[in-house]
């Protein structure tokens, strides 16, 4: 049974869920740029290879650093890493209701979160000509971990954000 049927407001709740768990995923990045220095992803990549795709369709860079800049990829980029964070939101909830677990378990949410750092390892790294799980970075090894983190993070917001829903009568 799809949690759709079964709870009407599942788009805004995924919507406020998505970029919720997005916005402390970011913060946490700034906050890693500001203290010590570590550079995230430019999200204008990811508008990048969007608009290779879209435009050229060109799924595949030998480097989409050496690729050329198109306009509006940084725009792009952000829509489209919110438009990700909603959609691995929306699956969450899913995924609550058919395995049986509670939404609102810290240690479920950082689970998940940590789980979709498959999506850039296999999927947009290799894509991006970074190789897959970033094995032709210049620091594979630092890539891995900072993408780790960051969706670990990812996790921690999906819960925060539950709860801070369900504080202001939100909830699932």
């Amino acid at each position: 049974m799809s949690v759709i049927s079964e709870f009407p407001l599942f788009p805004s709740y995924a919507v406020a869920l998505g970029v919720g768990a997005t916005m402390l995923m970011d913060v946490y990045s700034f906050l890693l740029k500001r203290i010590f220095k570590i550079q995230p992803l430019d999200y204008a990549l990811v508008g990048r290879w969007a608009l290779y795709l879209i435009c050229q369709l060109q799924l595949r860079h030998d480097s989409i650093m050496q690729s050329p800049k198109r306009r509006g990829e940084s725009t792009l980029g952000w829509v489209l890493h919110y438009a990700i964070g909603i959609i691995f939101a929306s699956l969450f909830i899913e995924l609550s209701l058919l395995l049986n677990l509670s939404p609102q378990c810290v240690i479920w949410s950082i689970a998940f979160g940590t789980v979709t750092v498959m999506f850039p390892f296999f999927v947009m790294q290799p894509c991006f000509g970074f190789g897959v799980a970033a094995s032709k970075a210049p620091s594979p090894n630092l890539a891995r971990m900072k993408s780790l983190a960051a969706h670990a993070v990812f996790g921690l917001g999906i819960y925060v954000t539950i709860k801070s829903l369900t504080y202001v009568g939100f909830y699932i």
